[in-house]
């Protein structure tokens, strides 16, 4: 399983870029699961829920089934690359929106905001940088267009978590 985090600052297209991917790498004949990464927001905001009240009384796993769709909620703990291999078991690709300081191998979505807004790839480790900028200022990694999907799904294809 690769397990894959889109990283990047806010409002620069990690979640266009997600989109896009999927169905490109679908068409190639993977399995692709995704995950995002909300730090901030509470994963149940109604403590006085029944879901809340399962998990409060000891329950591991929640699955909170709807017409609409499912949540499953659980503590993933300090080993979150177990965590999402469990829940994903059979997946071939899990994009991760968000974790950029996470474990896993990152793809940095860049876009300048203004002068402060320098890459994340900066101060971490990503396997290329997706920017429409004509000179981003990092050097030593694969630059991509948002616009090369099918680029940034070879690549993807070709990266080894863990």
């Amino acid at each position: 399983m690769r397990i894959v985090s889109i990283i990047g600052h806010k409002k620069t297209g990690k979640t266009r870029l997600i989109e896009a991917l999927i169905p490109i790498l679908q068409q190639r004949g993977h399995r692709v699961g995704t995950v995002k990464h909300a730090p901030h927001t509470p994963v149940q905001g109604d403590p006085t829920a029944d879901s809340a009240r399962h998990r409060k009384a000891g329950a591991e796993r929640t699955l909170l089934a709807a017409e609409d769709g499912a949540a499953l909620f659980f503590e993933p703990g300090d080993d979150i690359e177990g965590a999402i291999e469990e829940v994903f078991f059979g997946f071939d690709i899990v994009l991760v929106e968000g974790y950029k300081d996470g474990p896993f191998p990152k793809i940095e979505v860049y876009r300048r905001a203004d002068d402060s807004a320098l890459p994340l790839a900066t101060t971490r480790t990503v396997s290329c940088l997706v920017t429409n900028e004509n000179n981003p200022p990092v050097e030593g990694i694969p630059i991509f267009s948002p616009d090369d999907i099918e680029g940034i799904a070879q690549l993807i294809e070709r990266i080894r978590s863990g």
